[in-house]
């Protein structure tokens, strides 16, 4: 069974974001960058179904410009086997960039597309589900647990008024929750060995597929400084009645 995994370069969770002066955007001057946390977990989860034996072939995709490779050869360093970039401008929108995956995920002939539920930059939680729509997929968003049989996924999600279990057949989507698993950190030997592993480049046009986008920004301001606190009298409403 082959996996395929989308991931995306985003500004690292740990950094105060910082929004430009003239509000058109974020600031990413001298940034540090990482890769989106909800991709980590698709990731993890795919290289465990390889361990496991269910999965032969984990292949790591992202959509953007040259320096998403780094976030690729992250993905690689994990226990990836192979990585696709396809080399766009930033900032498409979510159908764009699930029409390209789309394009890859059929010229791969994935079994299986596991992919973070949404990205920490946008947070549109729109890709998966755009997605699964495009290839004609079964989908389970927001995974906490994902048994492999038979042809079968068993998808455990987490709703409202409990948990969820969904039984779709493969081929399919998943997108990935916080608490479907712990990734693992790359150790040096396999940071070393991710260099010689195979990233191929491709671009929208070798995959037939005209991007572009319907979304703008139309500002980013940053969030109200929060006001101060006031002191209660706690004492001064005991035996008061209401």
């Amino acid at each position: 069974m082959k996996i395929l995994v989308s991931v995306k370069r985003v500004i690292d969770y740990n950094v105060k974001v910082r929004v430009k002066a003239d509000h058109t955007a974020v600031d990413l001057t001298n940034v540090k960058m990482s890769m989106n946390p909800f991709c980590e977990i698709a990731v993890e989860e795919a290289i465990r179904l390889k361990e496991k034996g269910v999965a032969s072939d984990v292949v790591v995709v992202s959509v953007g410009s040259k320096s998403c490779q780094e976030t690729l050869r992250t993905a690689l360093a994990l226990g990836a086997d192979r990585a696709i970039q396809v080399e766009t401008e930033d900032g498409l929108d979510s159908l764009s960039v699930a029409k390209l995956i789309a394009k890859v995920a059929q010229e791969e002939a994935a079994d299986l597309v596991i992919m973070g539920k949404q990205s920490i930059d946008s947070d549109n939680n729109q890709t998966g589900q755009m997605l699964a729509a495009l290839l004609d997929y079964p989908q389970a968003t927001f995974a906490s647990e994902v048994v492999i049989e038979n042809g079968e996924a068993q998808v455990t999600r987490e709703i409202d008024g409990g948990l969820q279990t969904l039984a779709i057949t493969l081929p399919a989507v998943i997108t990935t929750d916080l608490r479907l698993n712990e990734p693992r950190f790359a150790s040096l030997p396999n940071i070393m060995k991710a260099k010689k592993k195979p990233l191929d480049v491709k671009t929208p046009a070798d995959l037939g597929i005209e991007v572009g986008s319907n979304v703008s920004i139309v500002s980013v301001t940053p969030p109200p400084q929060r006001a101060g606190g006031i002191k209660v009298d706690f004492c001064s409403g005991i035996g008061r009645q209401t």
